[in-house]
């Protein structure tokens, strides 16, 4: 197979390079907002967030609205309900989550089945990257330029409160704005995410990147370098190989994802398990001669 077959070919289509172009968007967006997830600890917040949002983004089309404004007034409403739950009964977080995302999410599916569409609203959950039209992308680059811009200009004050939340409430942060304000951000792009990929495998991409970056590094700033990066080229080498092995693009792009966070978990020069050890027998070596 020549260079022409393997690179070019697949931008001689046009719903290959929205496709293209959307997938850059969205990894590149959920991988700098994977960061904080991954040091506030919000793994299963992003989960439950990105599931919750799918009545909202049904509800928005049934009533002719923005998908982007129902995720996000469901994604705030998924926290709240996560809170209630912590606060007035024995029921601890974790548990909470689980039960405010699967019921909301469950909500979703049940509004899909019963909603007349004359477009195929599965779409939300699994994703339909290589049907992304031009008023798709549009939206997608919009929602994306929004969320990289307030997370870039906001970057210090979020690393701050991940860190540290009382030090930033101490020079005049206020911790609960802040929590608030990412929370909205997840559900842009959770909103971001669902054309590429869809609502079940969106927490993957706001996940893998941020905790491969964190096994890459110790310092956050290069984390915001490696993330993006790394899911980027994912994402794309994902996209080719689902074209050329005629495979779901948007479990591809995941797997790819997946099995980056691997070769780092297992030969990561730092915290890689293999890594570690061979740097150790490095040293002994050393030592001895």
């Amino acid at each position: 197979m020549s260079l022409y077959d393997l690179f070019l070919e697949p931008l001689g289509y046009d719903f290959m390079v929205r496709a293209l172009a959307s997938t850059v968007i969205a990894s590149a967006v959920c991988a700098v907002l994977s960061c904080w997830l991954v040091l506030i600890g919000w793994s299963l917040m992003g989960d439950a967030v990105s599931h919750a949002v799918l009545p909202g983004v049904v509800l928005a089309y049934v009533l002719g609205a923005p998908f982007a404004l129902g995720a996000v007034v469901f994604g705030f409403l998924a926290v709240a309900l996560i809170g209630v739950v912590r606060d007035t009964s024995r029921v601890k977080e974790d548990a909470a989550i689980g039960i405010v995302f699967t019921t909301l999410f469950a909500l979703g599916l049940v509004l899909i089945s019963v909603t007349p569409s004359q477009t195929d609203l599965n779409h939300i959950i699994f994703g339909n990257l290589l049907g992304v039209d031009t008023s798709d992308l549009i939206q997608i680059g919009v929602l994306g330029a929004i969320t990289l811009t307030v997370l870039v200009l906001k970057r210090r004050d979020f690393t701050l409160y991940a860190f540290d939340p009382t030090h930033a409430h101490a020079i005049g942060l206020n911790p609960r704005v802040l929590g608030a304000a990412l929370l909205g951000l997840l559900a842009l792009t959770a909103v971001v995410a669902l054309q590429v990929v869809g609502v079940i495998l969106v927490v993957a991409m706001l996940i893998i990147p941020g905790a491969t970056a964190y096994l890459l590094t110790d310092r956050f700033g290069r984390m915001l370098v490696i993330a993006p990066s790394f899911s980027v080229l994912a994402a794309v080498i994902g996209l080719y190989l689902s074209y050329h092995f005629n495979t779901a693009s948007g479990g591809m792009i995941v797997l790819v994802q997946g099995a980056g966070f691997t070769m780092v978990y297992l030969f990561g020069p730092r915290h890689g398990i293999i890594g570690k050890r061979l740097a150790k027998r490095r040293r002994e070596m050393a030592r001895a001669v």
